[in-house]
């Protein structure tokens, strides 16, 4: 790394992102990983787990919306919600903007992560004492595994690299055992990569796996993340009896909280399928 500058480089893409640092604010190895706190010259808090970009304050509104609204909008009455993963606590913050939301239990392996998150990026953590919040620490595989079945309305798998730890979070087995915890109509929905450098390894995969795991109804859509590898990324949405292109438009269009990203024509666009998809 340059003095002054984070860098995380895609050796295999021939490609890196960098971000001019001031310090470094965090640093400790937890039982599972390597974690990081910078704060930048121009994009806030930075936090780095295993010298990957997870987050920066001024890009973080654009996943964490993405990765939350459309599923919950294309749900008919989302109430119970389980996300997995998620440890920064942003995806929490804006499912909790539903009203209609019960109950959001958020499983996440490492509590480290959740604890540097509340020290360090507060504002992805303004839902964490709302009291339909709860946070769990452990395996999020094992926990969907031995969950009740069709006890929830929508999963959001927010994690890392399907490498490691996450690896199992993109098998069929996985898939299969979120579609029994699903409800009739329920929705998974799963961070996806890039579709411009994760198509054919991680996203043509995940529809196969969802289309042997039961799934009825697969689409990708798509959304920018600049700090991300390539500044494209994707969220696969999985419905266990629907299709997932259909969603409450009216509803989206009449949202009661404020976004920076998302609305109904953000969703509606999202959905367009890209040639290199197809």
């Amino acid at each position: 790394m340059r003095e002054g500058w984070f860098t995380e480089a895609i050796e295999d893409e021939g490609v890196a992102f960098s971000l001019a640092i001031d310090e470094k604010v965090h640093d400790e190895h937890s039982g599972y990983q390597h974690i990081e706190v910078y704060r930048t010259r121009r994009w806030g808090r930075l936090l780095v787990l295993d010298g990957c970009v997870m987050v920066t304050e001024r890009d973080e509104f654009l996943y964490h919306e993405m990765m939350a609204h459309p599923a919950l909008f294309a749900h008919r009455d989302p109430q119970r919600i389980a996300i997995i993963g998620g440890g920064d606590c942003g995806i929490l913050r804006e499912v909790l903007r539903h009203t209609e939301v019960a109950h959001a239990l958020q499983v996440e392996l490492d509590e480290r992560v959740t604890r540097v998150a509340e020290a360090h990026f507060p504002d992805l953590c303004t839902a964490n004492d709302d009291p339909r919040a709860e946070l769990r620490f452990g395996d999020g595989v094992r926990w969907v595994r031995d969950t009740e079945p069709e006890s929830l309305d929508v999963m959001i798998v927010d994690s890392t690299d399907p490498v490691g730890p996450a690896a199992g979070l993109f098998t069929k087995e996985f898939l299969a055992d979120a579609r029994r915890a699903l409800a009739p109509g329920g929705i998974v929905v799963q961070q996806s990569e890039s579709p411009l450098l994760h198509g054919e390894s991680v996203i043509a995969p995940l529809h196969r796996a969802a289309a042997e795991a039961g799934f009825d109804g697969v689409h990708t859509l798509t959304f920018p993340v600049p700090s991300y590898p390539s500044g494209w990324w994707s969220a696969t949405l999985m419905v266990n009896g629907g299709d997932p292109r259909n969603f409450r438009e009216a509803d989206s269009e009449a949202k009661p909280f404020a976004t920076r990203y998302y609305n109904a024509d953000i969703h509606r666009a999202a959905l367009a399928t890209p040639e290199l998809l197809r």
